[in-house]
């Protein structure tokens, strides 16, 4: 088994969504993650990311406020689970309830672990 970082890309991101449509995404939210965790293969370590208070450092040092700057999606969350491969960790990732909205992607990165 190695090591996967299913990462929430928002292209929605700055748009705020109404207390009740977070209570239901958060509910989804929830549901998936106990699903992941069912199989054993949640781990520990996954959060999402507010939009708030957050700075840009680019190579010349700039610092610049919020996620924003010149991309189109920002990194809403991540979550850190198990999979023998990426296709795997990719269908572990289809359910997820970010992809509800238009253009949200989710992205699968291996995590690379140093062996001592």
């Amino acid at each position: 088994m190695h090591e996967y970082l299913l990462i929430m890309r928002h292209e929605d991101g700055g748009k705020v969504a109404s207390p009740e449509q977070m209570q239901i995404w958060m509910k989804q939210t929830m549901d998936w993650l106990a699903g992941i965790e069912a199989q054993g293969k949640l781990l520990p370590g996954g959060n999402g990311l507010s939009f708030d208070d957050s700075r840009v450092v680019d190579h010349n040092k700039m610092v610049t406020k919020g996620p924003f700057g010149d991309i189109k999606e920002t990194i809403g969350g991540y979550v850190r689970v198990k999979a023998e491969s990426a296709d795997d960790a990719a269908e572990l990732a289809k359910g997820c309830p970010v992809l509800q909205g238009e253009g949200n992607t989710m992205e699968i990165r291996k995590i690379a672990l140093h062996e001592s």
